[in-house]
Parts: structure tokens; C-alpha cells; sequence
């Protein structure tokens, strides 16, 4: 899931106070709760219980904590997942405080699911991201070396968070396969040459669109253009394999084969 854009900590120095570890205990829970109305802004109904956390936590999925010295300030929670005679795991939420934003606080938490998700024998993780969300995508995509090819519209029906500005929840399914060439290179900082066959792009000015009465039309026809755009590349056998980011800050989707 998404983080909010706004209040950011750019100080490199703060990763050397952030540990993250494993989270286990009923008030740790508690925190996350708190921790999303504190970043979406959720009505209670939209709210993930405790009691959820406690269930990922016991039956072999992922609760882990950011914290900043004692106190925690993002978390990650994923559930073990089986599909196509293959178990792996979704990473449901991932959540940081809206002040530590810009610090690779995400990316390290998803790097820590990662090692324990190595550990325990997954080769794949997955999870579904915003795909009119530039940050995020970069992150999954660039960053991490997740490929794409599902689109769904609408997942998780209305949203009460005021990020979503009242469009559809359209998610995009990211795949992280854990011991690949590909992630591991991308992990390693190391450029991969890619053939780029479509493009579908996102301008920042989305975020405008989103929170502006007036301006909500354009967001819609953008996210219906683009859902339209990349779920035909994906019947085509097309999958998302590269993301850039422009000086402007607009985001885009680059598609071609994947085997």
C-alpha cells in the first residue's frame, strides 16, 4: 500500500539511529493502528485491526518495525499467500510516519521482508501499489526490481483516505521474485539493459488533480487512460520492467517481454 507524499526528514544521518526488528507484542500492534490513521488518514472502518497483526504474526507471515530508538515509527505486515500450487507472501501494508519520509526507511523495512523471506525458502513476494502513485512505483519498480503484470480496478472498492482523492482503487500487482538475476543486480546498484516497447506515463501534476475539486476530472481520465493502456499490454503479454522519473517529476511506466 501507499505512504503519504508531504512532510519528509532528508538527513542521511537519521539511518543510523532506525533499527528494524521484528514486531511481537499487543501494545506493538496497537502502534500500528495508530501509526495508519497517522499516515492515510483512514476512517475506522478502513482501519487494519490489531488483532490482524496478531494473526500475521502467528500464522507465518511478516510483522516488522521501524523504530526510531524506542519508539516505532513504520511498520510492515505481510500474509502467506498460495496460488498456482505455489506458496509465497503479500505484503499487505507498509507504513511510515509522515516526518521520517525521504530517509529509505520503506526501502529498508521491504529489504528486511525480504531477507526474512529468503530465509524462510519464498522466492516470491507480492503486493499491489497505486499505479498513479509515482513515488511508490519508483520505489517498487527502480528500486527493488519488481516486475508488473496485473491490473486490477478498483480493488478495494471507496477509500475513506483523502490521498485517494474519491477515484477508484485501482492497484497494480507487483511481484518481487526474491533470488532473481534481475533483483539482485537492481539491488546491487547494477544498471540492466531492458528493451523498452510501450510507455505509459503519470505527470505529477496528479496530485494536484487528486486533492482539487475542480481539477478531480482530469485525475479520473487520466487513471481511466492509463488502466486501459497498461491492462492491454498486459494481455498482450507485455509486463512493466522499468520506471523513470523525469526532471519534472512525472513518472513512467516502461513495458516489455518478460520471461
Amino acid at each position: 500500500m501507499n505512504v503519504i507524499p508531504p512532510e519528509n526528514i532528508q538527513d542521511n544521518n537519521l539511518q543510523e539511529n532506525i533499527s528494524i526488528r521484528p514486531l511481537s507484542t499487543l501494545e506493538q500492534f496497537e502502534r500500528c493502528v495508530v501509526l495508519q490513521l497517522e499516515v492515510w488518514g483512514y476512517s475506522d472502518g478502513d482501519v487494519i485491526p490489531r488483532r490482524v497483526f496478531v494473526v500475521a504474526q502467528r500464522i507465518g507471515g511478516q510483522v516488522l518495525g521501524a523504530f526510531d530508538g524506542d519508539t516505532l515509527i513504520g511498520f510492515a505486515m505481510s500474509l502467506p499467500g498460495y496460488r498456482d500450487g505455489k506458496s509465497y507472501l503479500h505484503s499487505h501494508m507498509l507504513a511510515v510516519q509522515p516526518q521520517y519520509r525521504n530517509a529509505g526507511i520503506g526501502r529498508r523495512l521491504k529489504l528486511a521482508q525480504r531477507d526474512d523471506a529468503v530465509a524462510r525458502g519464498f522466492d516470491l513476494m507480492e503486493w499491489t501499489f497505486d499505479p498513479l502513485e509515482i513515488r511508490n512505483a519508483h520505489l517498487n519498480i527502480a528500486r527493488l526490481g519488481v516486475i508488473v503484470r496485473r491490473y486490477q480496478p478498483d480493488f478495494y472498492g471507496p477509500s475513506s483516505s483523502p490521498l485517494q482523492g474519491g477515484l477508484p482503487t485501482d492497484r497494480l500487482y507487483a511481484e518481487w521474485w526474491l533470488r532473481s538475476d534481475r533483483v539482485v543486480s537492481i539491488l546491487r546498484g547494477e544498471a540492466r539493459p531492458i528493451e523498452v516497447i510501450e510507455r505509459v506515463t503519470v505527470p505529477h501534476a496528479i496530485y494536484q488533480w487528486k486533492q482539487d475539486a475542480q481539477q478531480r476530472n482530469l485525475a479520473l481520465a487520466l487513471q481511466s487512460k492509463n488502466r486501459e493502456a497498461l491492462d492491454s499490454a498486459f494481455h498482450r503479454g507485455l509486463a512493466v520492467i522499468g520506471y523513470e522519473r523525469d526532471a519534472q517529476g512525472d513518472g513512467t511506466f516502461l513495458l516489455g517481454k518478460w520471461t
